[in-house]
Order: C-alpha cells, then structure tokens, then sequence
C-alpha cells in the first residue's frame, strides 16, 4: 500500500477535530484577566472586614493598579488579539454587531467582539480610577492611603467618596459581563469561558483568523517588573501620610 505524503499527513492533522482550534489568548493575558478577578474580589472582602485588614486592602490595590496598567500596555504592545487596535470598533460597527444579534446573524469572534470590547474599555480605565484614588484614601479613623500627604484632608475626602462610588458601578458592570458570559457559554454555545483558560477557540467560522504564534512573556515579564518597581519607588519616597483630624 502506499504511503501517504507528508503534505497528505499535515492536511488530516489539521481537519481532525482535535487539532481545529485557534490559539486566541496569550498567557499573559488569561493571567492577568484571572488576576483582575481575584484582586477585585479580595479588596471587597478585606475592605469589609474593616480596618485591621486595611494592609490587606492596600496591597490589593497595588496589585491591581500594576496589573491594570500592564492590560492597558499590553493593549498597545501585546499579541494580536490583546491588542485594542483589533478588538475595539468605531460606533457603526458596534451598531451593525447589535442588530445583526437580534436578527441571528452576528458572526464569532477569534477576540472580543465589539460588546465586548465595550465593556474592556470600560472596565479598564475603570478600575484604574478606582485603585489610583485608593492611594489618596483617608477612613477617617485609622487609616491613611500611602500618598495622603500630596493632597489636602478635602480632597483626599472626596477622592475617598469617589473610591467608595465608583465599586458600585464597576460592580454593576461586573455583574453584566458576567451575564453576556454566560449567554455566550450557554444559549450560543460560544465557549469562552474555556478560552480565558486555555487559550484556544475553535476553529469553526474563524477561518479567516490567525493563530498567535508567542505569548511574548518575555515582555510581559519586563513590563510588570518596571511597572512595580516604578509603584514601589513613588509609594517609598511619598511624604509620611498624616491626617488633619490627627491635630
């Protein structure tokens, strides 16, 4: 019998079924993306636990500006997906992908589609807000933010107010994402919340997408040591934090 060819060979293996996949999500993205979601959850609960876990709060809030900010770089300089400049469409393309829902013909998306996109833009600058005015922070009480003493007891009062308000609506956009997620997963059998772990979509009706090639950890692994180096040298040099209320 004869032999297939080794181009006969590379064709089987890339129709099985086991091998029609893209590779979507790099690592440091699903990392990140994970991170995000544990840092969130941890500053809540230690942040109602009350002061004797403010340490806690506080390193959280480190946590999350670096990684926040990383997501944001890794939006200009990361893979192909992760990158804003292909996920994140103009009005009349996000209008269309609206519509074409209601009329069952939106087609899939090897990234985020363009409601998708939407929320991240959201989300980010969001909970970049949100962990920036947690430096700044004053309780009242015990409690300083590491950078108190660059902004007077009003201001650092209202950017208190402002942290303490801007939860609630990341909160509620949570909880949205969280339900376009599951009728993603469940009514269209779009399977992204696998994706986020391993990296992988399917293959079917992207055809005309591309698989990335690295993940670029190298450079994820240089952008978070700058990025915390840099947080760490502006929190060790800030003035010591005392309060007004201290006199």
């Amino acid at each position: 019998m004869t032999q297939p060819s080794n181009q006969s060979n590379k064709q089987l293996i890339q129709q099985s079924p086991e091998q029609a996949y893209l590779r979507v999500w790099d690592l440091p993205v699903r990392i990140f993306h994970w991170l995000i979601v544990l840092l969130f959850v941890t500053a809540y609960v230690t942040h109602t636990l009350g002061a004797d876990y403010f340490i806690y709060h506080l390193w959280s809030g480190y946590a999350m500006l670096v990684s926040v900010s990383f997501r944001i770089l890794w939006g200009v300089v990361g893979t192909h997906h992760a990158r804003f400049s292909n996920f994140v469409r103009n009005p009349i393309a996000t209008i269309k992908y609206v519509l074409s829902i209601f009329k069952k013909t939106d087609k899939p998306y090897a990234g985020h589609n363009p409601l998708g996109a939407i929320m991240v833009i959201i989300l980010l600058p969001a909970l970049l807000v949100q962990a920036i005015t947690g430096l700044f922070t004053n309780d009242e009480i015990f409690n300083l933010g590491p950078l108190y003493a660059y902004v007077s007891d009003e201001l650092s009062l209202s950017l208190t107010s402002l942290h303490r308000q801007l939860f609630y609506w990341i909160a509620g956009a949570v909880i949205l994402h969280i339900v376009a997620v599951l009728c993603h997963q469940f009514l269209k059998r779009d399977k992204i919340i696998g994706a986020m772990f391993t990296g992988k979509k399917t293959a079917k009706g992207l055809e005309t997408e591309k698989s990335i090639s690295s993940s670029k950890l190298w450079l994820a692994v240089i952008l978070v040591i700058v990025l915390s180096l840099m947080l760490a040298w502006v929190v060790i040099n800030a003035p010591e934090a005392v309060s007004d209320l201290d006199y």
